[in-house]
This record gives structure tokens, C-alpha cells and sequence, in this order.
């Protein structure tokens, strides 16, 4: 056969609708300043679906920086991967500060969070090693997986019983191939909302040698006193292997990270196929890098402000009898019981007649019969866009309820 013909018989889960979903559940424009509050066809719509937790996108000082480094060096200093021709002192800079931050010895930059994470993967372990990883985790971290050529185990969602039992599988098999074992988990898994289990992982550690790598893309910056991430959150910096975050949410910009000892983050720069092979991250990046970490360290107020909002969204929820599952942190999970043709009849109820955009997900990703309605507060949402929230999620849960949405049409403005 064909390989378009193959393709067009079968376009994937989420591909096989796009004809009637483009633009308007997936791929939709949100255009003008990132905020709270921006426009969706033509209309204003309150968004809960920016990962800009602490606000920086728009921060004034942030845009002074991004300004100032791309009239200093524009947008393709430094040329070449930073191996043979792209290092700057500022790269250095911002490696440093980071691995401060984050509680280890160094740390490396990474191009882009979602190919960081594969390429760590990738670069660590070889055919004798096996993974031991989180049900829920990443897709990023299955694609890592995908490129092992060793065995990998499952363990349940945040489940420390089972993670032992596939760690006493693990080990059986690295005795016989001289390898060794990597488990990975995720600080704040970004469906759900809830922390990953990094302290009861640690403590298994007593009983089996093994690595611990952790994707802290949604808790670094949000998490623990400082913000350092989820293993601060945690107290149990020192027990964290391998740190990565990305700055995609916090940092509200392009790239990730890498931390550990020194000779880890060495090997990364030295193996890492995927940055000795492709460019620096470009410099007005780095220097905005530099002032947003700065904001994010030094500027307690925004955090607070987060999770203020998070908190009064989450607990608003739980008084009027939603599911917001097992969160534990600032995502807040809305789950609903319900079909495609209702899910997306509330979504667009929601957007069409209330004005308030946020990201709605169902099967694969979530099993079947369920609705989930993905709110990510910020620092930046008010109480008023709470309460706004609030009013608009029970009179559309209502419907729902009522079967209004499998009576009702309805068609995008």
C-alpha cells in the first residue's frame, strides 16, 4: 500500500477530526497581548489555558530584556551548536544560576523541553540499563522511552507498591546484564495536577540501587518556598538524581535544562546528540532567560499571587460540588461526565456565550465517559475572573447534567 493512502485511511485519534476541529478545539488563534484576557474570533474570552504561571510573558522588565538583547546581538548570535561555535559567557551565566537555584553542583542548557527530555533519556541509558517510569507520565518521557533499546517497566500512577515491584523486576534483569536502572516520575504532572510522589521514591533507595530523573516542567518555579521546584516542595533536593525543567511555563519563554553533579552534566554536554548537533539557544532568549530567572527568584509577590488565585479558583470548586481529582497543586482539573458531542456542545457553550476559553481534553488522554476542562491559573487572573469562572462552570455543569447538550447544537460564530 501507499504510504498517503495508509495515512489517509487512518489520520490518528486526534487527526481523524480535524476537518471539524481545526481552529476552533485545535490549532485556535488567541491573539493580542498574553493575558488573562485576550481575543478568540473576534471576541474578548477570559483564557485559563496559558501556562504563563507567574506572568512574565508581558512583564515589562522582560520585554526590556528580550528588547535589549536582540538590538544588541539579533536573533542568530551565536552561530553553531555551542560545542564548536556557539558558547557565549552568557550560556555560562544562566547554566550557573540555575544550577544554584535548583539545588545542584551544574547544569546544561537544552535547546527545546520536549526534545530535552527525550535526549536525556536517549543519552543516558543503554541496551543493558532498564526504566522503571510513571504510568501518567509525559509524553516527552514516552518518546524517550520509545528510543531505549532496553527493557522499560510501568509502575501504576504514583503508586510506591507498585514502583517496587517493578524495581524488584528491574533488578533481576540488570543482575543478569551488568546494567543499571533509571526510574523517572514527573514533580507536577500537568493533566492531573498532582505531585509525583519524589520523597517515597527516594526512600526506595534503601532497598534498590537506581537513579532518580525527574521533569519539573510545571513545578519549577511554582513549587517549594523559593520556587526551586518540586523537590524543594518536598525537602529532598539532595535525593533528586537528575533535574530538568523546561522554561516554557514559569519562565514564559524557549528552552530547558539539565541538572546534576558535574560529571553528569559533563557527559550531557559531551553526549547530548541533539544540542551538539543543532544550534545555541539564540541570544535575546538567553538574555531574557537571565532577567525572567531573576524575577522569578527575587520577586516572591508573583508566586503568592499564583497561588492565591489557584487556591480561591480550586476551593470555589470544590463548594459547588466539582471533581478536581487529586490535585495538589496549582493545575486545577475540572472532571465532568460526558460524550464527545457534549463535551465539545459545553466547550463551546462556554466560549460562545460566557466568553471563557480554556483547554478541554478527552479520550486517549483521559479514560472514556469523562470530560476534563484544564483551568491554569496565574498570577495575573483576578478574583473577579474566579468568581466569573465559578458562576459560569454551574450553570454550564447544570446543562450538562440536565442533558441540554445532547439536545443542542452548537455552531461556532
Amino acid at each position: 500500500m501507499d504510504i498517503f493512502e495508509k495515512i489517509a485511511k487512518h489520520m490518528g485519534p486526534l487527526g481523524q477530526h480535524q476537518k471539524w476541529s481545526h481552529g476552533y478545539f485545535s490549532f485556535p488563534k488567541l491573539e493580542g497581548e498574553i493575558a488573562p484576557h485576550m481575543n478568540f474570533r473576534g471576541k474578548d474570552h477570559l483564557v485559563w489555558s496559558l501556562n504563563n504561571y507567574l506572568g512574565l510573558a508581558n512583564h515589562p522588565e522582560v520585554r526590556e530584556a528580550d528588547a535589549k538583547g536582540a538590538a544588541e546581538f539579533g536573533m542568530a548570535y551565536p552561530m553553531g551548536a555551542r560545542m564548536m561555535s556557539g558558547n557565549s559567557k552568557y550560556h555560562e551565566q544562566l547554566e550557573r544560576e540555575l544550577a544554584e537555584f535548583v539545588g545542584k553542583p551544574d547544569a546544561f542548557l537544552l535547546n527545546f523541553g520536549y526534545q530535552g527530555m527525550v535526549s536525556i533519556i536517549d543519552c543516558l541509558v543503554d541496551r543493558n540499563d532498564v526504566i522503571v517510569y510513571d504510568g501518567e507520565s509525559h509524553a516527552c518521557i514516552i518518546d524517550g522511552l520509545r528510543l531505549h533499546m532496553g527493557k522499560r517497566f510501568v509502575y501504576q500512577h504514583n503508586d510506591i507498591e507498585s514502583a517496587r515491584k517493578q524495581l524488584e523486576r528491574a533488578t533481576k534483569l540488570t543482575e543478569q546484564s551488568g546494567g543499571g536502572i533509571l526510574l523517572i516520575t514527573e514533580g507536577v504532572f500537568g493533566m492531573s495536577g498532582a505531585q509525583g510522589k519524589i520523597k517515597e521514591l527516594i526512600d526506595l533507595k534503601k532497598d534498590f540501587n537506581f537513579r532518580l530523573l525527574i521533569d519539573d516542567a510545571h513545578g519549577f518555579g511554582t513549587m517549594g518556598p523559593t520556587g526551586a521546584g518540586t523537590h524543594e516542595e518536598q525537602n529532598c533536593i539532595d535525593g533528586v538524581d537528575i533535574y530538568f525543567a523546561t522554561f516554557a511555563k514559569s519562565m514564559a519563554g524557549i528552552g530547558a535544562f539539565v541538572a546534576s553533579s558535574e560529571e553528569m552534566t559533563n557527559f550531557f554536554r559531551y553526549n547530548m546528540r541533539s544540542q551538539t548537533f543543532a544550534k545555541a539557544l539564540p541570544m535575546p532568549m538567553v538574555i531574557g532567560l537571565l532577567k525572567r530567572l531573576e524575577l522569578l527568584k527575587n520577586n516572591s509577590g508573583l508566586r503568592e499571587k499564583l497561588w492565591s488565585i489557584a487556591t480561591a479558583l480550586q476551593k470555589g470548586l470544590r463548594e459547588r460540588g466539582f471533581d478536581l481529582g487529586i490535585t495538589n497543586t496549582m493545575v486545577t482539573p475540572v472532571f465532568l461526565k460526558g460524550e464527545l458531542q457534549e463535551a465539545t456542545a459545553l466547550t463551546m457553550d462556554l466560549r460562545e456565550n460566557y466568553s471563557i476559553f480554556c483547554s478541554i481534553v478527552m479520550y486517549p488522554v483521559i479514560p472514556k465517559g469523562l470530560i476534563e476542562l484544564r483551568l491554569i491559573p496565574t498570577a495575573l487572573h483576578t478574583l473577579d475572573d474566579v468568581n466569573r469562572t465559578l458562576e459560569a462552570f454551574s450553570e454550564v455543569a447544570e446543562k450538562l447534567k440536565s442533558g441540554y447538550y445532547n439536545e443542542n447544537k452548537f455552531v461556532p460564530q
